[in-house]
């Protein structure tokens, strides 16, 4: 094998180890919708009620389905009895595919604490109602984008994600 070869080998090793350590980048625009594969925290059995979460952990919530690709993503979110709400955009992205196709079977890491849990797409009123909950915590209305060039929130697509 020539030194080429093998520098080159180095580097793309030394690539996808760096992007496994190091993705999801916290975005939504370019390099930020590229997921990672590594979804760390601690194995935690789901509390009954996760509203108390929502002031205790800030930001987004890591999300790893089962099944092949292993990719986690970052999902804004609202903890409610019995589950966690995730909303997306309607706009046929990978994560919420994948749950209508294969089934919501995965992990939420909020803070350090990991559950298994399973992703349960939602629909008419009672989409509204908790897109309404999610819009809150964002600091919207379900009339207002969650950001510019992004559809009404009222529009998304809302994921209710229940302990497995």
């Amino acid at each position: 094998m020539s030194k080429f070869v093998k520098a080159a080998a180095g580097i793309v090793v030394i690539a996808v180890l760096g992007w496994i350590s190091t993705a999801p980048y916290l975005s939504n625009e370019g390099l930020g919708r590229i997921p990672g594969v590594i979804i760390g925290g601690t194995a935690t059995e789901a509390p009954e009620d996760f509203r108390p979460l929502n002031g205790a952990v800030q930001g987004p919530l890591l999300m790893k389905q089962a099944g092949f690709p292993p990719f986690v993503n970052y999902l804004m979110w609202v903890g409610a009895e019995g589950g966690v709400i995730t909303a997306t955009r309607p706009d046929g992205g990978l994560w919420a595919q994948r749950v209508r196709d294969r089934g919501g079977d995965g992990w939420l890491r909020i803070g350090d604490a990991t559950y298994e849990m399973e992703a349960i797409e939602k629909f008419g009123d009672e989409r509204l109602a908790m897109m309404a909950l999610w819009a809150e915590k964002a600091g919207r209305n379900l009339d207002e984008p969650l950001y510019e060039g992004s559809e009404p929130l009222r529009d998304w697509e809302v994921f209710f994600w229940v302990p497995r």
